[in-house]
């Protein structure tokens, strides 16, 4: 339970990074698959070499947005399709990863870590799960204050309506290579952090991850709800949780190991089904309801307030 809390907790970096481009931009970007194993590799060769881990660490999100940035600019100024600009990046960063790391894998037994350093301070149990929890809001609360920047609101407006932001003189090609570079800087953090929590880095972790990000944000946004960003910066977070939580009690039931891609297509469909579901869409109408209400009713407060000018 507590380890899959903690990778719950580091995947919930991917799926913020996947909230980025999939919600935010409405584009479909498959580079993470290439920038999760980019990101280890570049963690992992450098924490052998004697690197602070930290700044491993920040050079896996570094080489991360390096990976954006080229589906980006081959989306943008080579005209390429969405889709395909970033297949094209995640296979031609297999090779590269291969050659970061000088073979299919990187052991860091026995390196200084991250999470050796965690493991000290707070050993296994809930204290680094809260560590860990606080790091993972964080991050939220750093995409929330992006997301209503200047900056972070023409990249909304980009996946919302690139036509209407265009003529408000706005760069749309700007704002997706932002998006994409600060999306898969994110993946290529997580991966370095999951493959120090690991203890080593193998060229096809990063295989089907675009799968474990879109069931975190799908299913938590299912549950929680996307009203407003930070409720639904929120919701990806806990819906990493629940996601890596959903697998742990499907291994402990005896489900194979192998089947676990299998069972993370399962949890996509069942949360993309969920919302149609007349049941659910009869809760949801409801609690969207009793949130206009409430709005409704502070508005009315707020103007009989005295001091205040009615109409």
């Amino acid at each position: 339970m507590i380890t899959a809390l903690e990778l719950g907790l580091v995947y919930a970096i991917v799926a913020l990074g996947v909230y980025l481009t999939f919600r935010i931009l409405n584009f479909p970007d498959l580079t993470v698959d290439g920038s999760f194993t980019s990101g280890a590799a570049t963690a992992a060769i450098l924490i052998t070499q004697q690197v602070n881990p930290f700044l491993a660490t920040a050079a896996a999100f570094a080489v991360g947005s390096l990976a954006g940035l080229i589906t980006g600019l081959l989306h943008t100024k080579g005209n390429i399709n969405g889709l395909l600009a970033g297949i094209l990046t995640m296979i031609g960063l297999y090779s590269i990863n291969l050659r970061i790391m000088g073979g299919a894998n990187v052991p860091l037994l026995n390196q200084d870590t991250v999470i050796s350093g965690l493991r000290e301070v707070a050993g296994v149990g809930w204290t680094s799960v809260l560590i860990l929890a606080v790091v993972a809001l964080c991050f939220k609360l750093a995409i929330d204050w992006f997301l209503h920047t200047d900056a972070g609101l023409a990249l909304q407006a980009t996946g919302d309506n690139e036509q209407m932001i265009r003529s408000f003189a706005v760069s749309t090609d700007r704002m997706k290579i932002v998006g994409l570079m600060l999306s898969n800087g994110l993946v290529g953090l997580a991966g370095a952090v999951v493959a120090q929590h690991q203890g080593f880095a193998d060229i096809g972790m990063g295989i089907g991850l675009i799968l474990v990000g879109l069931a975190s944000v799908i299913l938590g946004q299912a549950i929680f709800g996307t009203r407003v960003v930070v409720q639904a910066t929120l919701a990806v977070v806990l819906g990493a949780v629940v996601y890596r939580l959903a697998i742990q009690f499907a291994l402990n039931a005896g489900l194979n190991p192998n089947d676990m891609k299998l069972m993370s297509a399962v949890l996509v469909i069942v949360a993309l089904l969920l919302p149609q579901w007349k049941g659910f869409r009869r809760i949801a109408q409801r609690r969207r309801g009793r949130s206009a209400l409430q709005a409704a009713a502070k508005a009315t407060l707020t103007e009989d307030a005295p001091g205040k000018k009615v109409g």
